[in-house]
């Protein structure tokens, strides 16, 4: 096998240790999940505000499970929020998702819910989020 062919095969062998790594990830994440909402259920009084995240936007909802609705949600690339919300996906842009929800559910009539951070740490901008939904006016 000439040198080549060896750095062609080491090559595609990284590259399915990088892709198998980040499926591991995801699997681990929805493990998580999985455990969060064995535990949280969104009633009418309560709603459940469900986060997910990607790696540009940040996106958030309100759910009744009782009734297997969405009641309110918002996102970074909601239109209202792209003027408000600066460039990028960062700690700003989720706190403005979180203000922008507590508004739409306190105009829903809401607001306390049960916060489901959907297998994230609770950390950087889930946190954030958490935090500009607090500050809107919802109680967590």
């Amino acid at each position: 096998m000439c040198f080549h062919e060896r750095l062609t095969e080491q090559r595609a062998i990284e590259r399915k240790t990088r892709v198998t790594a980040l499926a591991d990830k995801v699997k681990a994440r929805q493990r998580r999940r999985r455990g969060v909402r064995k535990r949280l259920f969104g009633t009418a009084e309560r709603p459940r505000l469900s986060v997910f995240r990607s790696e540009r936007h940040i996106y958030a909802q309100i759910v009744d499970d009782s009734a297997a609705r969405t009641l309110t949600a918002a996102s970074t690339r909601d239109p209202q929020l792209r003027a408000r919300v600066p460039r990028g996906s960062n700690r700003d842009a989720a706190r403005e998702v979180g203000k922008a929800l507590a508004e739409r559910a306190r105009a829903a009539g809401l607001s306390k819910v049960v916060f489901d951070r959907g297998g994230y740490l609770y950390h950087g901008r889930i946190a954030a989020l958490a935090d500009g939904a607090r500050e809107g006016g919802l109680e967590l």
